[in-house]
């Protein structure tokens, strides 16, 4: 949540600034502003809306100046207009600075700096902290650097912050807690500062990511110093990006979450691109290898996320219990963290995040490592948060995700934790030799058949015009399915702005079923397998309520063409990889009805796309 961009250089920052806050736009778009150094001045515009509104707000202003900080900002303290917009300046206006996070001790800190006098513009933590770092700055002999740093030494909560000063033009100071924070070191001895790569990618390859209570000064005279917030030195580790311009551009799709959901072929057969051979009938997955006998010998797993990710679990669960018969449990991290839970030094924790800097599930992991657990990641960000923090895991590989309504992300972290249940099932020998090799081989040929559904879009789209007016919906499925009713229920609520549950099938009949109504869309899986009969009896009694039906079916089923008002054919695979497949049209249904009533798809309402806070 919310978006940081920062640059220092020889070059005009406010045109790398404004492209920046445009990449980072899928973590916040309430408002949006940029601070600028020219000449000894400090130019601050900032604007309620999203990064457009900013752009036209200061086409007659000042934008010159080679050192500027930029944001986007997702609203947690105070209502989105221009005055809560960042950044925000010290009463002297001397400084100016941008914050992803949340204070959370700013009320104490505030009303002690409204004793010594000072008074304030906006309702947030940030201003608090600005002018925090402003009492210590002039009252005391020590370079802004300094002063941030013992600001910091007051400070509850998480940040990332760049701060830029009219008395230091040709230096910017970073700071990170619990928010992500990347800096990127420019060919020309110049410097980048954003909450992700994805503004720096198009300058420089080498980039520093910042750790916890670490702070950077980022001086053109005297390169970069990294410390601790304890005063401790440390040198950076300057990493290769592996990140590619091309992969931020919609490519000629009208929205990047079609572009994405379009590019499902391509990234699971990333996921398993070097991890699997059916043909040799092996699975590998070097992140983790070192732990499998761990992970096999565990007597519980526990998978902890939030959103989409958590249905991905649930996923999993399915997987690791029928496939390698272990234990599972699944958790919202948020309530994970804050429940006590019971954890021994012989479970296996593992966490997945799309960004790998959800700070629930980071909280969660953090618990977890206290109590002696071991801790394994997936998640898609290369040098994220935690990728950083676990004891190993796997990276999915899906590419950069902008939309933020998940798609991609889902199908990939599905992909590996089906790699990790077979992979487990093969060593512990719970699975035949046979049905490891069908099972592979039909992992393989998910992309093709991924795509094969990819080439039923017309048809997809002329059943969600039958559909764009509804109110509520119902999603309905069973076994490793219900967790995509789930998630296809989240998908047409995030970006469509229509209620939608998902459900167990069987549990219909314990209340969801008094809301059916001739008015009232039912999405169901039922594909071929073990529980299909069942759910072709639960169709019956949606239709004898004069609900509307439409089927997600095994291509070339009869019977519940016959009972339902639409169907989509899928190809046939393996019940176990179902879900890869099932939520396609899902995603495909959601986009297009989202887009028929006037959404933004890409920044639907209220939404960001890391969620960087609690």
């Amino acid at each position: 949540m919310c978006g940081i961009v920062a640059y220092i250089g020889e070059r005009e920052a406010y045109p790398i600034i404004i492209k920046g806050l445009k990449r980072l736009e899928y973590r916040g778009y309430d408002s949006a502003g940029v601070a600028l150094l020219n000449n000894g001045a400090l130019n601050l515009y900032k604007k309620q809306g999203k990064v457009a509104n900013l752009e036209a707000f200061t086409e007659d202003k000042d934008r010159g100046g080679s050192a500027g900080i930029g944001h986007t900002r997702w609203a947690t303290h105070g209502e989105p207009n221009d005055i809560n917009s960042h950044p925000h300046a010290s009463s002297d206006g001397e400084i100016a600075m941008i914050h992803n996070g949340i204070i959370e001790n700013y009320d104490s800190l505030k009303r002690e700096l409204q004793r010594k006098g000072y008074s304030f513009k906006s309702e947030t933590d940030t201003e608090v902290l600005t002018i925090l770092v402003e009492d210590i700055y002039k009252n005391s002999d020590i370079s802004l650097a300094e002063a941030l740093r013992l600001a910091l030494q007051q400070v509850v909560g998480a940040y990332a912050i760049v701060l830029i000063s009219r008395k230091n033009p040709r230096q910017l100071i970073a700071a990170r807690k619990s928010s992500p924070l990347v800096v990127g070191i420019g060919k020309d001895n110049d410097f980048f500062c954003a909450s992700d790569a994805t503004p720096i990618v198009e300058y420089t390859k080498k980039v520093v990511y910042m750790e916890d209570e670490e702070i950077a000064v980022l001086d053109l005279d005297k390169g970069l110093k990294l410390y601790s917030i304890d005063d401790v030195a440390k040198t950076p580790y300057i990493q290769e990006l592996e990140l590619h311009l091309e992969a931020l551009e919609k490519e000629g799709y009208d929205h990047f979450m079609l572009k994405e959901i379009h590019e499902q072929p391509r990234s699971i057969t990333d996921c398993f691109r070097g991890r699997l051979n059916a043909d040799e009938a092996w699975v590998k997955l070097g992140g983790i290898k070192d732990y499998e006998e761990k992970i096999a010998n565990a007597n519980r797993i526990i998978m902890i996320a939030c959103g989409t990710s958590w249905h991905a679990c649930l996923v999993g669960e399915y997987l690791f219990e029928d496939l390698a018969r272990i234990n599972v449990e699944v958790e919202y991290a948020s309530e994970f963290r804050y429940r006590n839970p019971i954890i021994n030094e012989d479970d296996i924790v593992i966490a997945i995040s799309q960004s790998g800097e959800t700070a629930d599930t980071l909280a969660a992991l953090e618990l977890a490592k206290s109590k002696g657990a071991t801790i394994l990641g997936i998640c898609n960000v290369v040098g994220s948060s935690i990728s950083r923090i676990t004891d190993a895991g796997s990276y999915t590989h899906a590419g950069p995700e902008i939309g933020v309504a998940s798609t991609k992300a889902f199908t990939a972290q599905v992909t590996v934790l089906t790699l990790m249940a077979l992979s487990l099932a093969k060593r512990k020998g719970t699975i035949s030799d046979s049905t490891f090799r069908t099972l592979l081989s039909e992992l393989e040929a998910i992309p093709s058949k991924v795509q094969e559904i990819l080439d039923t879009n017309d048809k997809i789209k002329f059943i969600s015009e039958q559909y764009q007016h509804a109110s509520n919906a119902l999603y309905l499925g069973r076994g490793s399915s219900f967790p995509v009713a789930l998630e296809g229920a989240l998908k047409l609520k995030e970006i469509s702005y229509i209620h939608a549950e998902g459900y167990p099938a069987a549990e219909m009949k314990h209340g969801p079923i008094a809301l059916i109504d001739e008015e009232m869309p039912v999405f169901v899986i039922a594909t071929q397998g073990t529980s299909y009969e069942k759910v072709v009896s639960n169709i019956q009694e949606v239709k004898a309520r004069k609900g509307k039906i439409i089927a997600v079916v095994t291509e070339g089923d009869e019977t519940v063409k016959g009972i339902a008002d639409h169907v989509i054919e899928i190809p046939e695979t393996d019940e176990q990889l179902v879900p890869l497949l099932s939520t396609i049209p899902f995603q495909l249904l959601s986009y297009h009805i989202a887009v028929m009533r006037g959404c933004n798809v890409d920044q639907p309402r209220n939404l960001a796309k890391s969620v960087t806070v609690e």
